[in-house]
């Protein structure tokens, strides 16, 4: 399943991008979920991400243990595609 990440960094975080990337893939990769991209952003949030994930489980684990560890908090959206918005049409 796929989801996307709407993220802020603390403070201290900002100029370490590339530790923390790290770390995160490595967490992600322990917990089965990968990153399909991370874009940086300018506005409410600093980064826009898409993982792939099995389920909501995985996902809130990672935002937790991201927050635990300093680098800022997450919002969460699960994300849908084309097919899955099709079967959800078909149950109206």
């Amino acid at each position: 399943m796929k989801f996307v990440f709407l993220g802020t960094l603390a403070p201290d975080q900002i100029d370490r991008p590339r530790e923390r990337t790290a770390a995160c893939k490595k967490k992600a990769a322990e917990l089965g979920m990968t990153f399909e991209v991370i874009y940086y952003t300018q506005g409410v949030h600093d980064f826009v991400s898409i993982v792939d994930a099995s389920d909501t489980y995985v996902v809130l684990g990672f935002s937790l243990w991201y927050a635990k560890q300093g680098y800022g908090r997450i919002s969460t959206l699960p994300a849908f595609d084309e097919a899955a918005m099709d079967r959800a049409v078909e149950v109206l």
